[in-house]
């Protein structure tokens, strides 16, 4: 399987010190049947088939990205996005 990233993107703090997200890798293979199959490991049940490597890749995304906010949705932590949403005091 192939790893791509969904997102690798530098995040600024309030101090302006810059600090990293860590990419959530996308493993991507092609069957035999033809059709591309693509997984997101981190997020358990994450997968879809797509008829080209990039239908597959842009689903995968939109799904992860669905997963996570039904996590955030029902209280779960994510520590990955804990820095992207800036609340003021």
């Amino acid at each position: 399987m192939h790893s791509v990233p969904i997102w690798s993107t530098e995040l600024l703090t309030r101090s302006n010190e810059a600090r990293s997200l860590q990419a959530v890798n996308i493993e991507i293979e092609r069957e035999e049947d033809g059709r591309w199959i693509a997984e997101v490991p981190d997020l358990p049940g994450v997968m879809v088939y797509g008829r080209s490597r990039e239908e597959a890749i842009t689903r995968v995304k939109a799904l992860a990205l669905r997963v996570l906010a039904d996590q955030l949705e029902h209280g779960e932590s994510i520590p990955e996005l804990r820095e992207i949403f800036a609340v003021p005091a």
